[in-house]
């Protein structure tokens, strides 16, 4: 029902996290992977609770994800540079082959109000979730559509619908992806193209991890990063956390020729929350 065999797939953000995951769920689908994560050089900015991955973990991830048998490509990628990113896609798809789905899971958020929000990082933000996951569909549509078929799958989330106290271009950036899905997903609908965008609550991440600890930071409430993680999955009706591989499988799915009739829409996984 997922066999994936000899399709290639691109994952930004694709060395942590729900990336990470939905690049392991398709390799073991039997896709060949290419994954891309900014590289942090030395002095980056970390004002915002993005996780930076190091140099040496490259080999990590192309040794996780060789391990499913399909071919692997692991390298830094900018998605907020045209140049870098464009550059990355054609070594991609020079080592695992043409791109059939895409994936658009870099993402960073960070804990600050309108008031005082500094037009750097609201750019930061907004060009990494938004601007960004444009700039990886330009760059692998036209082939979708020569090739008649092709999925895409945007990380969203509830912040697409929901707004969150502080998290100002998060919610910007999430509610504008949602209207690039839908204008992709026309765009692709006569070509074998689909795009949807998922759109969980937490997930537990090093994202969401490095997030809860910024909100604990700023409310000054005495709680621990561990207290507040614990309060956001007793607010869960399903009382716990949603976890990467839930998000993965429904990825997957997604990217079968089973999901072919999927497309323009926003699927939310929430246990039953709101946000």
């Amino acid at each position: 029902m997922t066999n994936l065999a000899g399709r290639g797939a691109i994952v930004t953000g694709g060395f942590s996290g729900m990336g990470f995951a939905i690049a392991s769920a398709l390799a073991e689908a039997g896709a060949n992977v290419a994954v891309g994560s900014y590289i942090a050089p030395a002095g980056t900015d970390r004002s915002d609770a993005a996780y930076y991955p190091g140099i040496d973990e490259i080999e990590r991830v192309r040794s996780a994800l060789s391990a499913h048998g399909t071919r692997v490509h692991a390298a830094h990628l900018d998605v907020r540079d045209s140049e870098v990113t464009n550059r990355f896609v054609a070594e991609a798809e020079a080592a695992i082959g043409p791109a059939d789905i895409l994936v658009n899971a870099a993402g960073t958020t960070a804990e600050q109000p309108v008031c005082g929000h500094s037009d750097a990082l609201w750019d930061k933000i907004v060009d990494t979730n938004l601007t960004g996951a444009f700039r990886t569909t330009r760059a692998v549509l036209p082939g979708m559509i020569a090739r008649g078929w092709g999925r895409i799958v945007n990380i969203g989330s509830t912040a697409a619908s929901v707004g969150w106290k502080d998290n100002p271009a998060y919610c910007a950036s999430k509610a504008g992806l949602l209207g690039l899905t839908r204008c992709v997903a026309l765009e692709g609908a006569a070509h074998g193209v689909t795009c949807v965008m998922i759109s969980p609550t937490w997930v537990e991440t090093e994202l969401m991890r490095r997030n809860v600890a910024q909100v604990v930071e700023r409310e000054g409430k005495g709680r621990t990063a561990q207290q507040a993680m614990a309060e956001i999955a007793k607010g869960n009706p399903q009382q716990r956390m949603l976890q990467p591989q839930e998000i993965a499988a429904l990825a997957v799915f997604l990217c079968s020729d089973l999901a072919k009739g999927i497309t323009m829409e926003n699927i939310q996984i929430t246990g039953g929350a709101l946000w």
